[in-house]
């Protein structure tokens, strides 16, 4: 049985895949990339960590249509939506399993768990799975197999047992973020390499010691073992030089000169990657975008990289997990508009336009402000007049003379 190879669609050549074995793309990056490291990159960790706890915190609906009238509204009774939402699996909140499913999305491009049911076939349990231990595997009959590698164990799972999210790719697996942006990702290793020995010796650079006379190879192997801490050794050291010897500091090299400008690019770059503006991650280099342009920035932020992400979980939500016979009145969405929630004074001004338009009542708007209904506040009122709706009083007289 061979291994589905999610990349040969795109290059025509993609390396093998293996499970617990990151994509080989990173073969040609200038450093090793694996997760773990990659995680050591500030950019990166930070990149994953907002998109992860984003999607961890915003609240689930189960929403149900009424198909008489296409109203839809919150039903708290929905087997699904209370399992996601208060005990996905017996190691997990909701919060704590969305966000281990939005890691594995955001860095390797699909996310997977492992489908529990009692014996009546209803969900009971949802277990995440490493996605970079599981490989897919495509069967002669065109039906999909997964298989999961943990230690020396193997498990084949059908996929009616499996809850497969993914990216874009090629509609059977996604494509892993941290594959293509290895070699981003190892030059900024590289850099934090090169960085830390710097800093390490003091920041001393490279130096000449000269003498004016020739010496053997015994009297030059006992001065470089005399001296040698002038180069890597405690900067605080005094050292006395005899013998007419004097010593000359090399400048730093034009790469050593631009190692915070390559660094700051890397920042951009693997936001880029990641789809994060680099000032929701604390990049200050452009102090412009800081002021009234970050709220702007932030809703963008949110339409156009976290929504699809939320899009991809409630259409495979409903795929994999909701029944075939309540697909056509039952939505599980996560409350985007808890993002996108503005001010209190934006919010009071925009009720009060609601309300007199009739497009909300006063206990609507009470309550999505959390404050208690009142009796005679579920009536729907004219714009201006604010009376009922369905007072007589406001009866067509137009006959009247």
């Amino acid at each position: 049985m061979a291994w589905f190879n999610p990349l040969s669609w795109f290059s025509g050549a993609g390396p093998k895949v293996e499970a617990g074995k990151q994509i080989g793309l990173s073969a040609n990056a200038s450093a090793s990339v694996t997760f773990d490291k990659a995680m050591t990159i500030s950019a990166f960790f930070a990149s994953v960590r907002l998109i992860a706890e984003l999607i961890g915190s915003m609240p689930i609906q189960a929403i149900r249509t009424d198909p008489k009238n296409g109203s839809r509204e919150h039903d708290p009774n929905y087997g699904l939506w209370r399992l996601l939402n208060y005990q996905p699996n017996r190691y997990q909140t909701r919060t704590e399993f969305f966000e281990a499913l939005a890691v594995n999305l955001v860095t390797w491009g699909n996310c997977y768990c492992a489908i529990e049911r009692n014996a009546a076939g209803s969900i009971i349990s949802l277990i995440p799975l490493m996605a970079s231990q599981m490989a897919v595997d495509i069967l002669a009959d065109g039906s999909l197999s997964y298989v999961y590698r943990s230690g020396d164990s193997v498990r084949v799972y059908a996929p009616s047992s499996i809850w497969h999210v993914k990216t874009f790719g090629n509609g059977v697996v996604g494509l892993s973020t941290l594959s293509f942006a290895s070699n981003s990702i190892g030059v900024a290793l590289d850099v934090n390499k090169r960085m830390s020995s710097l800093s390490a010796n003091g920041g001393k650079p490279a130096g000449l010691l000269m003498i004016d006379k020739v010496l053997s190879e015994p009297q030059r192997a006992a001065i470089r073992e005399n001296f040698k801490t002038m180069r890597d050794g405690n900067p605080d050291n005094l050292f006395v030089l005899e013998a007419g010897m004097t010593y000359e500091q090399i400048a730093l090299s034009p790469a050593d000169m631009q190692l915070l400008e390559t660094r700051r690019y890397q920042v951009e770059d693997i936001a880029r990657f990641m789809g994060v503006p680099s000032v929701l991650i604390n990049d200050t280099a452009s102090s412009t975008t800081w002021g009234s342009g970050i709220q702007q920035i932030m809703d963008g932020f949110y339409k156009v990289n976290l929504r699809p992400y939320l899009e991809r979980f409630e259409s495979s939500i409903k795929r994999h997990l909701i029944p075939r016979e309540d697909w056509d009145a039952i939505d599980i969405e996560f409350n985007f508009d808890s993002l996108l929630r503005a001010d209190r004074a934006t919010r009071l001004d925009a009720n009060s336009k609601a309300i007199n338009s009739g497009q909300l009542t006063p206990n609507e708007a009470r309550r999505a402000e959390g404050m208690q209904s009142l009796a005679g506040g579920d009536k729907i009122y004219l714009n201006g007049t604010l009376v009922p709706a369905d007072d007589e009083s406001l009866e067509d007289d137009s006959d009247v003379e």
